[in-house]
Order: C-alpha cells, then structure tokens, then sequence
C-alpha cells in the first residue's frame, strides 16, 4: 500500500500548527491560567515550551519521519519489538485525549448554532451549566466526532491538508481582530494585569504546583507525547528542515494561546467575572456573556463559535490520524474502514466522559497531562540512548547552518537535560495525584535517580539504530 505524504511544505506547517493550537490554546490555556496565579502560569508556560517543548517536539518528528509510521511501528522498526509499547502508549493516550476533547467540540457546535437564536445571552452561566454533560452533551459529541471522522477518511493531502489550510489562516485573523476588540472594552487594565503581571509571592508559594500545569500544557498545545507529531512528521520528504518547521510550529502556536489571553482576561475583567470562576466553561461564560451587547450580536457569536469549532477540529484531526495511521500501517486495513472503526470506539468513550463530570475532569485535567509527559520522556530516552547519533543525524538532513549548529545541543538535551525535567514533573504530578507532599529536592532525586537507572539499563541493552 503506498503512504500518504503532504503535498507541500505549507500544508504541513498549517496542519502541525492546527493540531497545536486548536481547544489547548482557545479553551485550556485560559481556564489553567486562571486557576494558577495569571502571569505566574504564562512566565513557567513560556520557559517549558522555549526550553523543553521545542526540543521535545523535534525529537518526536525525528522519530516519525526516520521511521515513516505509525507510532507503535515507529518504535519497533527502529528499536526492536520490545519498544513497541511505547508506542502503544501513545495510542492509549490519544483515546483518552480525543474522548474529553470531542465533548468540548460539542459544546463548541452547540454554542455556534445557540447563537443563531441568541439562547444564551440572557444568562450565560446557566445555559453552560445545563448543557454541559448529559445525554444533549452526548449527542453533540458524536457530531463533532462524525465531521473529525469525515476529513481523516478523506486521507492526508485531500482531507488533512487541504482542511487545515482554511482553518488556520482564520483563526489567526479572527483572534487578532478580537483582541484590538478587546482592549477598547472598559475594565480591560484589569485583566491585563492579571495577565501579564507577574506575582512573585505566588509563584514561590506554589511553583511546584504552577510548574507541573505549565508543563502538562504546553506539552498539550504542541501535541507532544501522544504520537500526533510523530504520525504527521511520518509523512514529510527529508529535504525539509525540522528545526525550522518546529519553530515555526511552536511560535505560531505559542503566539495564538498568548492572543487567546489577550481577548478572554479582558473580556472576564470587564464583565466584572473573576478568573477561573467558570472553570472549564470560562471560555463560554466569558465570551458568551460579551455577545449579548454587541451590535450583531447573534452573527458575532456564530462567527466566534464556528471558528473556534475550527480550531477544534483541526487537533482532532490530528488526534484521529495517530490512531487511524496504526491500524492502516499495521495492519493493512483500508483508510476507510481504520476511520470508521476508531470512529466506533471514541463514539463509546467520549460519551462516556459526556454523560459524567467526574471521569471528564479526570481525563482533561490529570490523566492527560502525566500521560503526554511520560509519553514525551520515552520518545526521548528513546532518541537519545537507543536511536543514538543516528536521530541527529535525522535532525540535520535538510537543515541549513544554523541549525546544524544547534544539532549537537539538541541531542543532548534530549538525551539527558529534558528526560531529567520530564521525569521531575511527572513525579511531582503523580505524588499530588496520590496526596503524597513532595518537596523540590525529594522530586528531583526521585527524577535523577529513575533517569540515570533508565540510561544505565538503555547502554547496557540497546543497541543505536542507524
């Protein structure tokens, strides 16, 4: 069977920045900046994508693009059948990402076609609060989930491609000219304070707690460590530079979530709601309630919600690709029947996470965070001490001089610098999960020591594939 591959460069870059900036940076950045101190949360969010999600999204293209598969038959033709796992890994996480993400979906259709009748502009917070989950928020589920099923099964450069080159160009439009909106709206100082103010006091007071939800979301928003990276990369020719389409990717999406802020923060302060009182629901309460007021109202609402539904789609798609691409690469079953049967499954687990808060917060809020972590920190480990010299040499095929200079840098952070700060949020994620108080110092022996045994154990058993 002949794979897919992208037919330009552009049409990469807008995919690879669509699934980056899709609900993690519209619906899930403001919501976790709210909730963990404002600019102490932007300061530690900026530093982890600068300084680890970068180099982490290089490392997960290399793998895919060395390999040119899935992710489980990424690691096995390139570490061996044990390393599959990891791979399998990355599967399990993209089911649990895509079953709470298409319920926000849902909720994003509901609201655009609620716009059209202006259903909840008269009080915003209770129309969130009734729609939210429960069998309505099932029903809208599977819609989003059938329209993220029709684009994946029209394959990678008729569906993906072409999809995301609409998508992107509006969303960056529509949020800029939202964001010169809302800075004329009274009572907006406020929120850019909140926003861009940094509270010292607080980010000591909490900086482990702060530092692990800045981890887990910008490794969200790039799409790292579940595979989709890893899965798109797959299928890019190795004239392309890396270096130079993972900045690209990560500025563009780093660029979107701060313009998200720039809306939403003014918009919460001059409704006089304060930050993260909406909780998951911030961006409906916040912005919904703002539409009311607007000349045009109910067309600026179904404008706003179909394009953030975009947004939406274009990292759902992404999500899909990752477990549609396993099935045809491993298995040899058609585009079509992969679509339609992962289709059947996420039908199942995304209804479930509709119909019950509890499970949905799990997922969003804790389970995918350490999932996308840990899975990063073996894509890692994995680049480092398995595939060796051999992944910079993958990064430098196609890289003009100054990234060649950075290569060696690159690998060894990637080797040893990033697993050490992946391994270090992830265990101060997990004690919180298990209520047992870590410190910094107890969190990062934990981390140095697992880190060091893993190597030991890779040099002594895995032999770098070329």
């Amino acid at each position: 069977m002949t794979r897919a591959t992208w037919r330009t460069r552009l049409g990469f870059v807008l995919a690879a920045v669509g699934s980056a900036v899709g609900l993690g940076n519209i619906w899930r950045f403001p919501w976790l900046t709210a909730t963990n101190g404002g600019a102490a949360f932007l300061l530690l969010y900026v530093l982890v994508i600068v300084l680890v999600g970068v180099p982490g999204l290089l490392g997960e293209m290399v793998i895919g693009r060395r390999s040119r598969r899935n992710p489980v038959g990424a690691f096995g033709a390139l570490g061996g059948p044990r390393w599959r796992a990891l791979g399998g890994i990355a599967l399990v996480a993209s089911v649990v990402i895509f079953s709470f993400y298409s319920v926000v979906g849902g909720w994003i259709l509901r609201y655009t076609v609620a716009s059209a009748t202006g259903a909840y502009f008269g009080a915003p917070q209770s129309f969130f609060a009734a729609i939210d989950f429960g069998l309505g928020a099932a029903g809208y589920h599977v819609l989003f989930l059938l329209a993220t099923v029709a684009v994946v099964y029209a394959g990678v450069d008729r569906g993906i491609e072409l999809a995301t080159m609409v998508m992107v160009p509006g969303i960056v439009a529509l949020f800029g000219a939202l964001a010169l909106w809302a800075a004329t709206l009274p009572g907006s100082a406020g929120g850019y304070a909140f926003f861009l103010s940094l509270d010292v006091a607080y980010l000591r007071a909490n900086f482990l707690d702060v530092l692990v939800a800045a981890a887990g979301q910008a490794l969200f928003t790039l799409s790292v460590g579940a595979g989709a990276m890893l899965t798109y990369a797959s299928y890019i020719d190795e004239d392309r530079s890396l270096a130079a389409d993972g900045t690209v990717i990560a500025v563009l999406n780093t660029g979107i979530g701060v313009l998200a802020g720039l809306v939403i923060f003014p918009l919460l302060f001059s409704l006089g709601v304060s930050p993260g009182e909406g909780g998951p629901g911030a961006l409906f309460v916040s912005l919904a309630g703002a539409f009311a007021d607007l000349p045009y109202s109910r067309l600026v609402g179904v404008v706003f919600f179909g394009v953030v539904l975009l947004a939406a789609l274009s990292s759902a798609i992404s999500i899909l690709e990752v477990l549609v691409a396993y099935l045809v690469d491993e298995h040899d079953v058609t585009r079509p029947q992969a679509t339609l049967g992962v289709g059947g499954l996420l039908l199942v687990t995304g209804s479930a996470a509709a119909l019950s808060p509890s499970l949905f917060s799990l997922l969003a809020d804790t389970i995918a965070n350490l999932a996308l972590t840990a899975g990063l920190l073996g894509f890692l480990l994995f680049d480092g001490w398995v595939l060796g010299r051999a992944a910079l040499d993958e990064y430098s095929k196609g890289a003009g001089p100054l990234a060649r200079m950075a290569g060696l840098p690159w690998y060894y952070a990637v080797a040893v610098v990033l697993p050490l700060f992946l391994a270090f949020t992830l265990v101060s994620g997990l004690g919180s999960v298990v209520g047992v108080s870590l410190g910094a110092t107890q969190a990062a022996a934990i981390a140095v020591v697992g880190v060091v045994g893993v190597i030991a154990v890779l040099r002594s058993r895995a032999e770098p594939t070329a």
